[in-house]
């Protein structure tokens, strides 16, 4: 479970260090920043996949994705005696994220290349530092594997460092390509955690969404983000994961229906059934809130739950009547599973809340800095950056 996550320098996220629980609750107005918040996060998680340099140049580039304002806020600034403006940098420029966790904890130092002549591309993001350590803050004696350029350092079994890679392309994570389980199994099992976290975001469900065609089915323990096999996922919870608590989150949100898998030439489609009616509804029948709720049934109860799911905004479409029972699958799921839910809605916001555990993070923002709301200094998680 992650325990703190830290991001630096990412747009409205000058430096955001925030305390985590079980179950993670973002709320805030518009433009406070939750979006930047969920968008830092699956930037980090691609580190793991490979791509974390190509998502960042999708933003626009390394320029864009940058903390637009000045290093620090002097207080005349922040009092309004002195107009905000830039001043001489003092570090270099750097975008940030990392995470401390039970198992391991983990920074990412983003920067700028060395220009190369004749290259087309100096502005890609190259990687200055990357790390791995044990404990909840950094230090030089908790390091694991080091990274510093192409570099690559790991403690042996003496506790002294042994280099494991000398030439790792600088916009390569060593998450994505070193594969050494006997000497750095803590990059494969950090690896492993990372790629297992789940994002799901606005399920499509227009009359052309994949959510409402019948598609070729096979088992599928994980629903995919755009909902396309919510059948086949359904039918795999049925037959290899908790069967009837799937029934009873459908009973639980629209009480006396029904809901069951068709096959007809090795297409699935979901049949739902309601009293009063004569026939069952398809997919492509649903109202969209009615779909949009069954494939949040589908996605926490997932037999096979990742380290971390997040959810953003999912009472999108919901009716207000929905939400209570949208909070009770969630604290449900949030016993075995590390939860993050992004939302706008007091309701459902409330009814998270009451969880014992819940982890509420208010959101605002300042001078364009997002920060979080009631913090002060005794809340902010110890965190130290590792230094390039």
């Amino acid at each position: 479970m992650l325990n703190t996550l830290a991001i630096a320098n990412y747009r409205s996220l000058r430096e955001l260090i925030l305390p985590l629980g079980r179950m993670n609750v973002i709320s805030g107005p518009n433009g406070c920043g939750k979006s930047n918040l969920y968008r830092g996060l699956r930037l980090m998680a691609e580190t793991a996949m490979g791509t974390a340099v190509e998502s960042i140049a999708l933003e626009g580039g390394l320029h864009s994705v940058l903390w637009a304002g000045p290093e620090e806020f002097g207080r005349a600034v922040k009092e309004g005696v002195m107009p905000v403006q830039g001043v001489v940098r003092t570090e270099s420029v750097n975008l940030r994220f990392g995470f401390a966790g039970d198992s391991y904890s983990y920074a990412i130092d983003f920067g700028y290349p060395d220009p190369v002549p004749g290259s087309m591309f100096n502005l890609d993001p190259v990687i200055k530092r990357e790390v791995i350590w044990h404990g909840e803050t950094w230090h030089d004696r908790r390091a694991m594997v080091d990274r510093r350029g192409p570099l690559i350092r790991a403690r042996d079994d003496g506790g002294g460092w042994q280099a494991i890679e000398k030439h790792l392309p600088t916009f390569d994570s060593m998450l994505s390509r070193v594969v050494d389980p006997e000497r750095v199994p803590e990059i494969l099992m950090l690896r492993e955690e990372i790629r297992s976290w789940r994002f799901y975001d606005h399920f499509r469900t227009d009359v052309y969404s994949a959510a409402r065609q019948p598609q070729v089915g096979t088992r599928t323990p994980v629903l995919s983000n755009d909902g396309h096999d919510l059948a086949a996922a359904w039918q795999t919870i049925q037959e290899v994961g908790d069967g009837d608590a799937l029934d009873i989150a459908v009973d639980d949100a629209f009480p006396g229906a029904t809901v069951s898998v068709e096959t007809g030439n090795g297409r699935f489609e979901l049949k739902f059934q309601q009293h009063g009616l004569l026939r069952p509804l398809s997919q492509s029948e649903l109202s969209d809130g009615t779909l949009r709720y069954l494939l949040w049934i589908a996605a926490l109860l997932t037999p096979r739950p990742p380290a971390l799911m997040v959810l953003n905004e999912p009472e999108t479409s919901l009716h207000p009547d929905l939400l209570p029972a949208l909070s009770r699958l969630m604290t449900k799921f949030a016993q075995e599973t590390q939860l993050w839910v992004i939302s706008h809605d007091r309701v459902l916001i409330e009814g998270l809340k009451t969880q014992e555990d819940c982890n509420h993070i208010e959101l605002d923002k300042e001078m364009g800095e997002t920060f979080a709301h009631d913090q002060d200094l005794l809340d902010v998680p110890a965190w130290r950056w590792p230094t390039r």
